[in-house]
């Protein structure tokens, strides 16, 4: 074991604070990452606040981890010192079930174990993530960063790029298609950005005036105020295909009328509320009304080296350590653009 330190949560209304922990030594097949830069999820609030029920305390968040390689294990053939990498979301999984054979880890059948807040399979404890000085993590789940992006904008691609681009690809979003992304923040951002890349037609359905500039230089060709019924009128029956990244609730039913007939809607933003669905909304155009679940590893891979080629990175705000509990209360308001990421630099060298 060795001395780590980090950023924890040790009660659901407790500010993060500096906390020491130990991490494992590196095992035959293990990675030790350096970190230098962390995105902040929406996920992290939720979990730190106990918002989801499930956490356990202290709980160290942070799973848009990119750092260099510091030591690897015996074992590790992929990967060696100095190289650039990323960690996601998942740092182990069964890798028995027929998901986890087909590289969608992200629905191991016996249960992924997320980067902070999971139950380690090796009887080490709780994971604890990337709002710390280094971590620990199987070479099996860790990817290759290239080395052409900026790093910090790369950290946010390992949740909210990999979330969109998952769907996006499944569905084979591409030339001759007209794709609609809702709402314009981490995830949204992202939606737009990839489907434009992949030379689908893209429009962006936005409850805010003030992001139609935006959305239009993300690579928008279009950007139609949701709050406008005359607007979503015109557009009712035009899309092949909708990728909606909001978490808040809304109606579903106005955007299921968007899609032509076979038409898929993808839900990746995750409400706190059930989302009412019409029935009708489906049966009379044979719509598909899907969700889906960030990304597996080689899908995650191969998204970064999409990113590396095209150049495509987040859209971030970097910000210090110490500045996350302010970080978080802009993020409810969404007042970022679009991605806080923490400088791990300026991490306190002890807690």
């Amino acid at each position: 074991m060795f001395a780590c330190t980090g950023y924890a949560a040790t009660a659901a209304d407790a500010r993060l604070a500096p906390f020491a922990f130990e991490r494992r030594d590196t095992g035959p097949e293990d990675v030790r990452i350096d970190i230098h830069y962390c995105g902040v999820c929406h996920s992290d609030l939720h979990q730190a606040r106990n918002e989801w029920h499930n956490t356990i305390y202290p709980c160290v968040p942070g799973h848009e981890i990119v750092g260099r390689v510091a030591e690897v294990g015996t074992g590790v053939t992929k990967f060696r010192a100095g190289d650039l990498v990323g960690v996601g979301c998942l740092v182990d999984s069964c890798r028995e079930c027929q998901s986890c054979r087909d590289g969608y880890e992200q629905y191991c059948e016996n249960g992924f174990v997320g980067t902070y807040n999971g139950q380690d399979r090796h009887g080490r404890g709780i994971t604890f993530g990337g709002y710390s000085r280094a971590i620990v993590v199987d070479q099996a789940f860790v990817l290759n960063v290239p080395e052409t992006l900026d790093l910090a904008a790369v950290a946010p691609l390992l949740c909210a790029g990999i979330t969109t681009w998952s769907p996006l690809r499944h569905w084979k979003v591409g030339p001759g298609q007209r794709v609609g992304i809702v709402g314009l923040g981490g995830l949204g951002h992202m939606g737009v950005k990839f489907a434009r890349a992949f030379g689908a037609e893209v429009v962006l359905f936005t409850t805010s005036a003030s992001k139609i500039e935006d959305g239009l230089r993300l690579g928008a060709h279009e950007v139609v105020l949701s709050r406008d019924p005359d607007a979503m009128a015109r557009e009712a029956g035009r899309f092949d295909f909708i990728l909606d990244a909001v978490a808040a609730d809304h109606d579903i039913n106005a955007y299921l009328n968007l899609l032509k007939r076979d038409g898929t809607l993808v839900q990746v933003g995750a409400p706190e509320n059930p989302l009412p669905v019409s029935v009708f909304s489906l049966l009379m155009k044979r719509r598909n009304f899907a969700g889906s679940l960030i990304g597996g590893i080689p899908e995650t891979q191969e998204m970064l080296d999409f990113c590396g080629e095209h150049g495509i990175t987040a859209d971030i705000e970097m910000i210090r350590m110490d500045e996350i509990e302010t970080a978080y209360a802009r993020m409810l308001r969404s007042d970022v653009k679009y991605r806080f990421v923490i400088d791990m630099a300026t991490l306190p060298a002890q807690a």
